[in-house]
């Protein structure tokens, strides 16, 4: 029987299609021994069996030890972790738990399920920002599930840990949702707070479990022990029923050929919302920005007849928990068909029943895009597309689509030990107990090697304590790697918006920059070096900025060195130093120059992990002059940037390059890569891991890419700090086509 989209699925800008079976469940019987009145809570819910793995999650808690349940969207998950939770609160409601979500709007989600399901004797309760201080007492006091997030814990919670006595005392699960969200800076900062939580809920006599909920990812175990310093029972066979799905890849009208010039894939992802709502089929689509996300409702509104336009609606950051719930309501009750969002949303929306999804470009991940897919065919069979940018990856997936939808998803990195971000809360943790010995089960034997070259630690009989005056872990963002970040403030409403690292401000959030935040456009009004704040104003033009910078690098410190693909590879410590001299605005419809304003900012130099490599004469024969050598490792630094997120949880802009003829410490020509975080987060150290299949993988995108001198589908990059002078595709082709022959 033909589906209701097959005659909308056709033409040119067709990449690929194909179906994915309908899965059946596998189904256990509820455990033995649950408690009675939760029986009863869930026979009322329609809940009578389990999933396999859901049945697998609950034995492995009651066996004691950690746990992280890594399944697909729509899997339940949350009845894996809430299970042994509510069973343990129900029995003994003197227990209790805490639940960290990575945004306020998944705890208000999580809150909302749990008072539905309404157990006898848990009390749940939120424990944020938002929660008015009168309050705070009685859910201390009285709640045996509270829902927070881990901002809050390092701010508010562990460092006032005698208010939460009787909390800790009692702690027995902590649940840790979205874990695959914690990798990067953030993660790693995550990591150093729950290492700090099972430190103090051990002082108060206290050993809780840890469960980790996530998305599917490469290496769940290694990610919950990273975050822990403990092992986990990985659980990850997922055995809930998966409905028939259709999968498109849309590549729009290829327009010039050399400049890699396509039509608007925001246009096309706007013509096929309104051709599935107009047949009544309910759909999401997901952008990368809130004027993205509003441009494809505009655009869908205006083809549609006025009734159905009424039935489309954009869900985007900013709204009240009330409009949320008000749009959710509306779309699983069938009054909306359609809806345009973020991809900042993904993680937050409760929206039921959908057939239809499109992801307009790739969402930085293979995971995220399975979220974001893994919301059709809730009703049945169902549609995922992904409508493609010009970006270097999006076009790699066209042309190689069983790339994405064959391939393994990505591992997500974190480095808990980076010193730049470990201090800190070393430093918190003694203002919380004195640090001895005896700590580095939980805090680990890296934090008391850095406790003596602290400044305001100092070494007593009870161990390392905190001699400072102020408090610790107010000075650490868990959003930076560096004490001295800027703050990025809304000129409207005086606001806090976003922090951004010293050693990256210069670059995006220079006077005159477009800055994204949360899928929104803000031009900054004015960057205060010594103030260190940046003030901005929405923006809604129709340009975006490039800086210039100038760059080095200078290698500290090689920890690996290997003869890989023929050449000398190399991770290790090196120091970048950049300084931004000038930005273009540039035009968002095809990329050409409006100007280039010069800038007097800073130098700035930060540590951090690269790999590198060195080509033989063999590698470079017939590229060895300039500017050939240049341009042809400058290509290909830029062509490995793009696909190294293929390999790692990381964004481009999460990676910095330098490639040059001649570098002084290695004496030859050397391409460098690195991670673009102060202190490394794990992120180069995984290409060289991985250099094989990342060189293979790029040298498939360049040969695929239908340009001839190079286009922003190959090697040009958004970032470039030489605004993509010196490429020369041909000869990046040529060197990673015969590293990757030397095996």
């Amino acid at each position: 029987m033909p589906a209701a989209w097959d005659d909308l699925l056709q033409g040119e800008e067709l990449a690929y299609l194909t179906t994915q079976a309908p899965r059946e469940p596998r189904l256990q019987p509820l455990p033995a021994g649950l408690h009675p009145e939760l029986v009863e809570a869930l026979s009322r819910q329609g809940v009578a069996q389990l999933y396999a793995h859901q049945a697998e999650a609950f034995a492995a808690v009651r066996a004691g030890g950690n746990l992280i349940v890594t399944t697909g969207t729509a899997s339940g998950k949350t009845l894996a972790f809430n299970l042994p939770v509510l069973d343990s609160l129900a029995t003994d409601p003197k227990n209790r738990a805490l639940y960290l979500y990575p945004m306020k709007a998944l705890a208000q989600d999580q809150s909302r399920a749990l008072s539905e399901l309404a157990v006898p004797r848990i009390r749940t309760a939120i424990y944020d920002g938002d929660t008015p201080a009168e309050q705070r007492p009685q859910i201390r006091k009285g709640a045996n599930l509270i829902l927070t997030n881990p901002d809050m814990l390092h701010i508010g919670v562990l460092p006032r840990h005698d208010l939460w006595a009787d909390v800790l005392h009692n702690l027995r699960y902590v649940v840790i949702d979205e874990a695959h969200v914690y990798r990067g800076v953030f993660g790693s900062h995550v990591a150093n707070v729950l290492r700090r939580l099972r430190r103090l809920a051990r002082i108060y006599g206290a050993d809780p479990q840890f469960i980790f909920a996530s998305a599917t990812i490469a290496n769940p175990g290694e990610l919950a022990h990273s975050l822990l310093g403990d092992a986990a029972v990985v659980v990850g066979d997922d055995a809930a029923p998966r409905a028939e799905r259709t999968i498109a890849l849309w590549n729009p009208e290829l327009l010039d050929v050399e400049l890699g010039l396509r039509a608007s894939s925001l246009g096309d992802a706007a013509r096929l919302l309104a051709a599935f709502v107009d047949r009544d089929l309910r759909t999401i689509c997901f952008a990368k920005s809130r004027k993205a996300a509003e441009l494809v409702h505009r655009m869908a509104a205006d083809r549609v007849d006025s009734k159905t336009a009424k039935r489309l609606a954009p869900y985007r950051a900013g709204y009240t928990p009330q409009q949320r719930r008000d749009i959710e309501r509306r779309l699983v009750e069938g009054e909306l068909l359609g809806v345009s969002c973020t991809d900042a949303l993904e993680l937050g929306i409760d929206i039921g029943l959908l057939d239809c999804a499109i992801s307009v470009g790739f969402p930085g991940t293979i995971a995220s895009l399975r979220q974001q897919w893994g919301r059709a065919g809730r009703r049945g069979h169902g549609l995922a597309v992904m409508v493609a940018s010009e970006d270097a990856l999006d076009q790699y997936f066209m042309r190689e689509p069983e790339m994405l939808l064959g391939r393994r998803v990505e591992a997500a990195i974190l480095d808990h030990a980076n010193p730049r971000v470990l201090d800190g809360h070393v430093a918190a943790a003694a203002f919380e107990a004195p640090i001895d010995d005896d700590d580095r089960a939980t805090l680990g034997d890296e934090a008391l090697e850095r406790a003596p070259l602290i400044p305001e630690l100092q070494h007593t009989r009870r161990g390392w304590v905190w001699a400072g005056k102020d408090y610790p872990a107010a000075r650490t963002s868990l959003r930076s790697s560096t004490p001295d970040a800027f703050t990025v403030i809304d000129a409207t409403t005086g606001s806090l918006l976003g922090i951004v690292e010293r050693e990256r401000a210069y670059s995006t959030v220079h006077t005159g920059a477009v800055y994204l935040h949360l899928g929104e456009q803000w031009l900054v009004r004015e960057l205060d070096l010594l103030a260190r704040h940046a003030i901005v104003e929405p923006f809604s033009g129709d340009w975006y900025t490039q800086v210039k910078k100038e760059t080095s690098t200078d290698i500290e410190e090689p920890l690996r060195v290997e003869r890989r693909l023929g050449l000398t590879l190399t991770f290790g410590r090196v120091s970048v130093t950049e300084q931004v001299v000038a930005y273009q605005r540039k035009s968002i419809r095809d990329q050409s120059t409006i100007d280039t304003v010069p800038l007097d900012l800073p130098v700035t130099t930060f540590d951090t992990e690269a790999v590198w490599y060195v080509p033989s004469a063999r590698h470079l024969d017939g590229l060895e002059a300039m500017p050939t050598l240049l341009s042809s490792l400058h290509a290909a630094e830029h062509s490995m940037i793009a696909l190294l997120p293929l390999w790692a949880m990381c964004d481009r802009w999460d990676i910095g390059g330098l490639s040059t003829n001649l570098h002084q410490d290695t004496g030859e020509p050397t391409v460098f890569i690195y991670d673009g975080h102060p202190g490394g987060v794990g992120i180069a150290e995984r290409g060289f891991d991985q250099f094989e299949g990342w060189v293979a993988d790029t040298v498939r995108m360049l040969e695929g890419c239908p340009c001839e001198r190079g286009c922003p589908s190959c090697v040009q990059s958004p970032k470039c700090g030489n605004l993509n002078e010196w490429l020369d595709k041909a000869g990046a082709l040529t060197l990673l086509g015969r590293m990757s022959k030397s095996r």
